[in-house]
């Protein structure tokens, strides 16, 4: 087998552990899920897993970074680009976070996370860079952009950020608590819509 084709092959294979990881993590969470199970039902021996991920903590971590991780590419290039769409930027990423939100496996995995964020210090360090940080990075400089285009008003760009994210945070973590206790959330369904058409209203020129 030449390099070029194994190299692809070992990719698959370890996009593939990380999606089984994912579903099993959710179903029967951290402790539940063992090395050996995640390798059976991804087909391949326990010590062929091992070449990809020296232990069940770094899958782990390999699949909340997926999971915290922003939809949009953090190029700047692409960014400027996205900006200077405005309301339709916003209300892009606010969709795409729609769709995690209620989507089955990802509901499991982000209830999970939440209640591993407590016990692993690398996660939480984890979180705050790929949720937070990159997060808030990319809307500051989405943000700069539109104020210098006049397209909203002018202000500290960092904490416009703050504002549109962490409802749209809050927004899932509240479905995610109903979810849980099998309530409704039919009403909450239209509130990433609502945020930024109100949100929009609030900061534009």
């Amino acid at each position: 087998m030449s390099e070029n084709t194994a190299l692809p092959r070992k990719a698959n294979t370890k996009q593939k552990i990380i999606k089984v990881s994912s579903k099993l993590f959710s179903e029967q969470g951290y402790k539940g899920t063992s090395v050996r199970k995640i390798a059976s039902e991804v087909g391949i021996r326990e010590s062929a897993l091992y070449n990809h991920f020296k232990n069940k903590e770094e899958i782990f971590l390999c699949v909340a970074k997926e999971i915290f991780s922003t939809p949009f590419s953090k190029d700047s290039a692409d960014i400027k680009e996205s900006a200077l769409r405005g309301k339709a930027f916003l209300q892009k990423f606010a969709m795409q976070y729609k769709l995690l939100t209620f989507d089955k496996n990802n509901e499991n995995m982000f209830r999970l996370l939440m209640l591993e964020l407590f016990q692993n210090r690398e996660l939480r360090e984890q979180f705050m860079l790929e949720f937070h940080d990159n997060n808030i990075k990319m809307f500051s400089e989405a943000f700069f952009i539109m104020m210098q285009n006049s397209m909203i008003r002018s202000g500290d760009p960092m904490m416009v950020a703050y504002e549109f994210i962490s409802t749209l945070f809050y927004i899932r973590l509240q479905i995610t608590l109903l979810r849980f206790d099998n309530t409704p959330t039919t009403a909450l369904s239209t509130q990433f819509e609502k945020h930024v058409e109100f949100f929009w209203e609030s900061i534009k020129l």
